[in-house]
């Protein structure tokens, strides 16, 4: 039977090899019709012997025996089953006709078998072979009647017809119960076949992460797999109805419609990412996970639950947090290899200018043909002095600077008085605010108790300020330095009447080698790395730097520190500095702070 069964199975054409239903029809039709015509070549010499010569009627009959098998090799060699059903059809309603010929016509028992023919095809076949086979049991009505009403009918025997009722009508309650039969078990062996493959679904379904839905146009989950308990923590049931759109983030519940909305009308699979709330809604769970979903138009005569969209939504947090880990990195790449840029252009200016006026006043100082007044000496060596301070404020801010991005910076925090110190940085400052003809102005609490931080630190930070604000001041204006309480911080705040800072620069304050305003229409020298400095400073003391200014309207730099800065006191945040940069208002000086 093995071997009949493979040898069966390699009759079937390769369209039905895929479905099991479809070729099990095949099977059957080829058994069937092989069968019969096998059988019928069979009777042949025996009926020959009987009968003798045989009549017109009877090689029609025999023709219609034969043609089964015509239709098994048609099926064998196209996969059409309605065509072979239609070739079986006009055999099996020829045979019929002749048989009712011969037995009396319309009124014949054999004439109710023409009821078998579509019968059979809806059955065994398709709707399209029973309505052939239904127009084709029609004709052969027709033709019986006819051929009646033409008198071209045979002569009966009179015995024949009490004989063929019985007969026939017992082979007809035979063949119907065997079509009965045979549906019946085509219908248990698709339940099992859809049994199975509804199990190996599940099995599927429960062993995938990614979370499976049906969809109807409106976007209503009608089903979900069970994979909603591994991504969103809930059972496949709560995903019902408005269940998981409900857990769709506010912002891109427009995108997952319309996504839904698409697939429905498409032939192409529609993608979209969107954000998912972890739990039930009401738990107050706030985790949020990415998620992409790929949505696929369902036929509609592919189920009968009003599924229009199947979706399969999968877990992408981790790869996005990738992607955004290597956008950061690219980005940190390109500023770091600005920077560079930057850094060469400030410092090879900021070094070159002095150097030349050091060189070469020393050399017409060293120079022996060269005759020197005593006076003009004194000059060329102020001039050298001063160009040797620059070079050591230059290299002194960048070796700042770089301790400070490395994280190398000697922290020892002491407790001191912070006015003391201002005091005397405006000393400090003083000289060169008057060359400038700038007026220093010193607005500072006196009852304001000792700030536990780094006394150089803050020096270093209050001078930065301070020759910030004296440089970009032009002369006759002033700089005010104030220093007041505000609860557990205190305040200290630099403000001018200088240039001011354009809005479009106001963002980028505090970058490295950063300095507002075109760069060929400067006028002040500097690296741009004061206010950097000073930023990394602060936020070594746990503190935050606001900025306030406002181009033609001067700066207010505005630095909070806790009065002990070696944990921070009740500061927010991680150490961190937070550069709040807004147009000045001319009406008021108020500051905000992180």
């Amino acid at each position: 039977m093995s071997v009949i069964g493979s040898r069966l199975a390699g009759l079937v054409h390769a369209q039905a090899q895929g479905d099991a239903t479809e070729r099990a029809r095949h099977e059957r039709f080829i058994v069937s019709r092989m069968t019969t015509g096998t059988v019928a070549l069979a009777c042949l010499p025996p009926c020959l012997v009987w009968r003798g010569v045989p009549s017109t009627g009877e090689y029609l009959a025999f023709i219609c025996l034969v043609l089964p098998l015509v239709a098994a090799v048609l099926l064998i060699r196209t996969g059409s089953l309605a065509l072979a059903h239609g070739v079986s059809s006009f055999a099996f309603t020829g045979l019929i006709a002749c048989t009712a010929a011969w037995t009396g016509g319309l009124s014949s028992a054999a004439a109710i078998w023409l009821v078998a023919v579509p019968l059979e095809a809806l059955v065994s076949g398709s709707r399209s072979a029973a309505v052939a086979a239904t127009v084709v049991a029609a004709l052969g009505a027709l033709l019986i009647a006819a051929l009646e009403a033409a008198g071209l009918l045979p002569t009966v025997e009179p015995w024949l017809p009490s004989l063929a009722v019985p007969v026939f009508t017992l082979a007809a309650l035979a063949h119907a119960a065997s079509l009965a039969f045979v549906s019946v078990r085509s219908e248990a062996v698709r339940r099992d076949a859809d049994r199975a493959r509804d199990a190996q679904d599940r099995i599927l379904l429960q062993a995938i992460d990614d979370l499976v839905t049906w969809h109807d146009r409106n976007g209503h989950v009608i089903k979900a797999s069970p994979a909603a308990a591994k991504l969103l923590g809930v059972a496949p049931a709560a995903l019902n109805g408005r269940g998981l759109f409900a857990r769709v983030h506010v912002s891109d519940r427009p995108a997952f419609l319309k996504a839904i909305s698409d697939a429905a009308m498409s032939e192409r699979p529609v993608a979209v990412a969107f954000r998912l709330h972890l739990g039930e809604p009401a738990s107050g769970v706030h985790r949020v996970l990415w998620v992409e979903m790929r949505a696929h138009r369902i036929e509609t005569s592919a189920t009968d639950e009003g599924c229009a969209v199947v979706a399969v939504t999968r877990d992408i947090s981790e790869h996005r947090r990738q992607t955004e880990e290597l956008d950061q990195a690219r980005a940190a790449a390109e500023k770091a290899d600005l920077l560079k840029g930057r850094f060469l252009a400030t410092v090879s200016h900021e070094l070159r200018t002095p150097l030349n006026a050091i060189i070469g006043f020393s050399e017409i100082l060293a120079s022996t043909s060269i005759a020197v007044e005593e006076e003009r000496r004194r000059e060329y060596a102020e001039i050298i002095r001063g160009s040797g301070n620059h070079l050591l404020e230059v290299v002194n801010t960048l070796l700042d600077m770089s301790k400070i991005e490395t994280g190398n910076v000697d922290f020892a925090p002491e407790a001191f008085d912070l006015a003391e110190l201002i005091h005397g940085c405006c000393d400090l400052i003083g000289l060169r605010s008057e060359q400038a003809g700038v007026r220093l102005i010193r607005d500072i609490v006196s009852d304001l108790p000792d700030v536990v931080a780094d006394r150089r630190a803050c020096r270093q930070i209050l001078i930065n300020l301070l020759s910030n604000a004296v440089k970009f001041t032009p002369r006759a204006g002033q700089v005010t330095v104030a220093l007041r309480r505000e609860r557990n911080r205190v305040l200290l705040s630099v403000t001018d009447t200088g240039v001011g800072i354009g809005e479009e620069d106001l963002p980028r304050l505090g970058d490295p080698f950063f300095q507002a305003g075109p760069v060929f229409e400067r006028k002040h020298e500097g690296t741009g790395l004061g206010l950097s400095v000073v930023r990394g400073l602060v936020g070594l003391h746990r503190g935050t730097l606001s900025v306030e200014s406002g181009l033609g309207q001067g700066t207010c730099v505005t630095v909070a520190l806790p009065f002990d800065c070696r944990d921070g006191g009740s500061v927010q945040g991680t150490g961190a500095v937070q550069v709040l940069a807004f147009p000045r208002r001319r009406e008021t000086l108020a500051l905000k702070t992180g």
